[in-house]
């Protein structure tokens, strides 16, 4: 039995003093129990890398997301949001006939499906995303975003209210 001392609140959750000395362990009671594969869009929009910005934004516009999945074949090479839309503009590239690898973003990083949705949060906070495309065995099997989460789990919206006071 725990002493009634080694116990405090953390914020909604009791934790023991144990926790704080096993950072896995605080993890995993913050952990929410719903999977990635479970609030993941299974059908994410996709577009070639070779696709005008203009077509990108209008197949943007058609299908109602924020974001183009690029793929070469079975392999994702880049994303594309409407802030890359918003950078063309302001640049004055010509949205005609620049190319979504021109302006997308290489670094494409994503998550397993098997993961919980608080660590899609964190991947999230940490890489200053909105999305993540959701990847098992090499192949993308859909795209979580920061509204799925937030839609299933509304608690986890502390994590994005941080980072937001964090950047102003």
């Amino acid at each position: 039995m725990v002493p009634l001392l080694n116990i405090f609140v953390f914020g909604w959750v009791y934790c023991s003093i144990d926790l704080f000395l096993n950072k896995e362990a605080l993890l995993n009671v913050m952990k929410t129990g719903v999977k990635i594969m479970d609030a993941m869009t299974r059908k994410p929009v996709c577009a070639p890398p070779g696709i005008s910005i203009n077509d990108a934004a209008k197949l943007m516009r058609k299908e109602h997301v924020g974001s183009l999945l690029i793929k070469k074949g079975d392999q994702i090479v880049g994303m594309f949001t409407e802030h890359d839309i918003v950078k063309s503009l302001a640049l004055g590239i010509n949205v005609v006939s620049a190319k979504v690898s021109d302006l997308m973003n290489k670094n494409v990083i994503s998550i397993d499906p098997s993961s919980d949705v608080y660590d899609a949060m964190l991947l999230m906070n940490k890489e200053d995303l909105r999305r993540l495309p959701v990847v098992l065995n090499n192949q993308c099997i859909g795209l979580i975003t920061l509204k799925d989460i937030l839609k299933i789990q509304p608690t986890l919206l502390e994590l994005m209210v941080d980072r937001i006071k964090l950047r102003h």
